[in-house]
């Protein structure tokens, strides 16, 4: 969503991937569709250093890809804090248990194969931090299973809320559905009175919801 010479300069002036991060990257783009789905150096390092901020007990990762986040997001948990990170993919399974095996991360990183929709009513618990970033039709639902079980001044952060831009007019040539679940989704939590919101313009965009 910024000019790519003024990301790469946010790159360079952020704290660089380590072997294993690189190793993620790499793969990802040899062996899976849609590379670009992966967070990022920039983002992955948000998500590392609000987790170590947050210092949270409880997280929930929605849609796990091939572990970049989860890994990055794992990384910032304190001793006895837990991630969840849910996704359907099973094909991807031993790939990203691998990387976080090798990251050290097996007793922080909970990583369970699954509809994120049956998933998420079987934990147990509530929930200091949720990243949403999977199937963007089902955003809304994914929300409306976790917001309710945030404690007290726990966050939501939801992933492409910009959609590579198409959530303006100008930028798209039809409402495709995807997009329309975007701006459904954006809308409903710009109105949730059970939340204070800011849209972050990071990568494709991050909606990050702080529970009152």
């Amino acid at each position: 969503m910024i000019p790519e010479e003024l990301f790469a300069y946010c790159i360079a002036h952020t704290e660089a991937e380590d072997a294993i991060l690189r190793e993620i990257t790499r793969q990802t783009h040899l062996k899976v569709l849609k590379p670009r789905m992966l967070s990022g150096p920039v983002q992955g390092k948000f998500l590392e250093l609000l987790v170590k901020l947050m210092r949270p007990t409880s997280v929930l990762e929605i849609g796990t890809f091939t572990g970049y986040s989860a890994i990055c997001m794992g990384r910032g948990l304190t001793q006895g804090a837990k991630l969840i990170t849910l996704d359907i993919n099973g094909e991807l399974e031993s790939m990203v248990r691998g990387f976080i095996t090798k990251a050290g991360l097996e007793q922080k990183i909970d990583y369970r194969i699954g509809n994120a929709l049956k998933l998420i009513p079987e934990i147990s618990g509530n929930f200091d931090l949720v990243f949403i970033d999977a199937d963007k039709i089902n955003y809304a639902k994914y929300y409306d299973l976790v917001v309710d079980r945030l404690n007290p001044g726990g966050v939501v952060l939801a992933d492409n809320i910009l959609w590579s831009g198409k959530v303006l007019a100008e930028n798209r040539k039809k409402l495709d559905k995807d997009t329309a679940a975007i701006l459904s989704f954006n809308q409903k939590v710009q109105e949730d009175p059970r939340v204070e919101n800011v849209m972050l313009p990071i990568r494709d965009g991050i909606m990050m919801a702080r529970k009152r």
